[in-house]
């Protein structure tokens, strides 16, 4: 195992790309060492052109910036941009759908229908659009429509916020934080943190809520219900995951990014008779595709496509010389991709005009016509395979897991198709076999060993029946170590969990998507409030969130959306506001009173999890089942008995 990954696929490429004179993220974290100490804890400013000013933690020198801003106000201005750069791209992913899903429902975009009916009635109804003797189209177009005005909009609230709690909507309301349009939210964040501005830490701060609030119930949900109305919601789906997904012999193309809706056109395309014939014709014997990052679990839980890495596993794709294209839309796209490229045959084709890396190719995707961008991307990895250098070098590793488990299915897998509940999931939690759930996201980051913390944290969780939610890159990271798989609940779970999760045919750690559908778990976690048994609120749960190795401004607007939800969230690795005491006791202590979540910060991944086991059985003793139930086995006088 390299000392860099817990992954065993990752150390010869890294020693390969060394060979190979291919410079990775690991040789430049080198290169960047030592890091500024100022800007880890979060007390560096540019906003204007009087700085950049930085103040001292320890107050040996400047105790405030130029303009006389202190490290509160600094270290809050930065930490809410960090929520408005997240909040931008998840909400610009929904956007992006909304757009489609309209030309769709126009009728304007070719290849792309509606293909679960019974949501779109659904999401109708959480929008208050009329269904009845209407037809599908009509409908759509309304829904679109409506989910694309959420993000102008200038008053009132973002319809989503219906879907919560009602006391959690309480407590928004009182705190002034219920989010009235999802790009309001976030021009009003950098309004605020402009120099001279806010100057109240918590002030900013509760804006900054308001804005991961647009994100989470606002962005990232329109984006995660349109895609499933669109191409379909997700079902249980056995996959494959690691660079062993790749073929020697066939055309290797890697999607990586975030948004669908472009894969779903190349992965049409690539199964194509006409494509797979052109393919023969250069020497290979088919065509592969694999998935990097969110558009990985995408493609994996709607079409069964095999994910190839997650973060940290871009560049060394590329190293493995087997990769023909590597095609790319928006979010977590390294520069360096095609300086790495070069060192090898493989192209990197951009496809979003808002996402151009200088050595790549450019493709516009359009809507208007998406087969024909995918046609000419496939075709021109097709021309490439031909161009490879020498025997690529494919790792062996890869492993089966099970993804693809929504709202929708679990509601379905727990109580069935005609009464599909909760029920089971609270029960269960009240008599103690599961004694809470996580929900365990987030990315990788190259300063940790990759994968490890995530699957050290899973690990410590499961093994004391707290049942594992998961997206992204964590979701990938576990199960590349076994653990989305069914069989894992019996080799690492409590007695407990194993006992539920083997009755129901579940791993004990369940895929839910990538990054955005993040929004899954909060609707999850109403859904259990609506059930009953476990309180009136999110904050009432036995739950908590963490995301070990994050890098992004994404994980920090999803963990602030989770707190601000009611959600204890732990993150790993460093954290950004250390150096401003008042704004960190803000958001590891306040805000347990405010808004019922908090955050916590611990790098060491088995104590992220004891810590929150902890939180677990404070929420438990609350709800007054922290002692667990006897289980009596009723012969049949005590049946009587019951009956009399």
């Amino acid at each position: 195992m390299s000392e860099k990954s817990a992954d065993n696929s990752m150390g010869p490429l890294i020693d390969k790309a060394k060979a190979d004179k291919a410079e990775i993220c690991w040789d430049r974290l080198d290169e960047q060492s030592p890091q500024c100490g100022f800007g880890k804890l979060g007390i560096c400013c540019r906003i204007c052109a009087m700085g950049p000013c930085r103040i001292d933690p320890f107050g040996e020198e400047a105790d405030c910036g130029v303009c006389g801003a202190t490290a509160d106000t600094i270290a809050a201005r930065n930490f809410a941009r960090m929520i408005a750069g997240g909040a931008a791209a998840h909400s610009d992913h929904g956007r992006a759908v909304a757009e489609l899903f309209i030309a769709a429902a126009q009728g304007k975009a070719p290849g792309y229908e509606i293909k679960d009916e019974q949501k779109l009635l659904q999401v109708a109804m959480d929008f208050g659009i009329p269904v009845e003797n209407r037809t599908i189209r009509d409908i759509a177009l309304d829904i679109g429509k409506t989910a694309l005005s959420q993000f102008g909009q200038q008053e009132g609230e973002l319809l989503f916020v219906k879907k919560a709690p009602l006391k959690r909507q309480a407590v928004w309301k009182e705190n002034g934080v219920t989010p009235r349009g999802i790009d309001r939210e976030i021009v009003e964040v950098m309004h605020r943190t402009h120099m001279g501005v806010d100057q109240d830490h918590r002030n900013v701060l509760l804006q900054g809520t308001r804005c991961a609030l647009a994100d989470g119930w606002g962005g990232s949900m329109i984006g995660t219900e349109l895609q499933d109305i669109l191409f379909g919601a997700p079902v249980p789906v056995i996959g494959k995951v690691n660079l062993g997904v790749l073929k020697e012999d066939e055309v290797n193309i890697i999607i990586h990014g975030h948004e669908p809706l472009l894969s779903e056109m190349i992965v049409n395309v690539a199964q194509d008779k006409e494509m797979l014939e052109y393919a023969k014709t250069k020497g290979a014997k088919g065509i592969n595709l694999a998935g990097i990052c969110c558009t990985a679990n995408e493609l994996l839980m709607r079409r069964g496509i095999p994910i190839a890495g997650n973060f940290l596993q871009q560049e060394l794709a590329i190293v493995t010389g087997a990769v023909e294209a590597m095609v790319v839309d928006v979010q977590c796209l390294m520069q360096s991709l095609p300086i790495v490229a070069q060192c090898y045959h493989t192209q990197i084709i951009t496809t979003s005009p808002k996402a151009k890396i200088p050595g790549a190719i450019h493709i516009e995707f359009s809507e208007r016509d998406a087969p024909g961008s995918a046609k000419e991307i496939v075709r021109r990895a097709i021309d490439n395979f031909p161009r490879r250098k020498g025997k690529p070098n494919i790792p062996k590793e890869q492993m089966d897991l099970i993804a693809g488990f929504s709202h929708e299915t679990i509601n379905y897998l727990l109580g069935g198709k005609f009464r599909g509940s909760y029920r089971p999931l609270n029960e269960n939690i009240i008599n103690g076999r599961i004694r809470g759930v996580a929900g365990v996201v987030g990315c990788n980051n190259p300063k940790v060993p990759h994968d490890e913390l995530h699957v050290a944290m899973v690990k410590e969780l499961i093994k004391n029946d707290v049942l594992v939610l998961q997206t992204g890159c964590a979701a990938i990271a576990c199960a590349k170590a076994g653990l989305l798989l069914p069989e894992a609940a019996k080799q690492y779970a409590g007695s407990g969990l194993a006992e539920v999760c083997e009755a129901v045919g579940i791993p004990p750690v369940i895929h839910m998507g990538s990054c955005v559908d993040n929004s899954r778990i909060l609707i999850a976690a109403a859904a259990m409030v609506k059930e009953g048994g476990l309180g009136d609120d999110i904050s009432d749960l036995p739950v908590a969130g963490a995301a070990p190795e994050w890098m992004s401004e994404k994980a920090i607007s999803i963990g602030h959306y989770f707190v601000a939800s009611g959600v204890f969230t732990v993150f790993g690795v460093t954290w950004p506001t250390l150096g401003s005491q008042a704004l960190t006791k803000t958001l590891f202590e306040e805000y347990e009173q405010t808004f019922r979540g908090k955050w916590a910060f611990e790098p060491d991944p088995v104590k992220a999890a004891k810590m929150m086991i902890e939180h677990i059985d404070k929420k438990r003793k609350a709800l007054g089942i922290d002692k667990a139930r006897e289980r009596v086995l009723f012969d049949m006088q005590k049946r009587r008995e019951l009956g009399s």
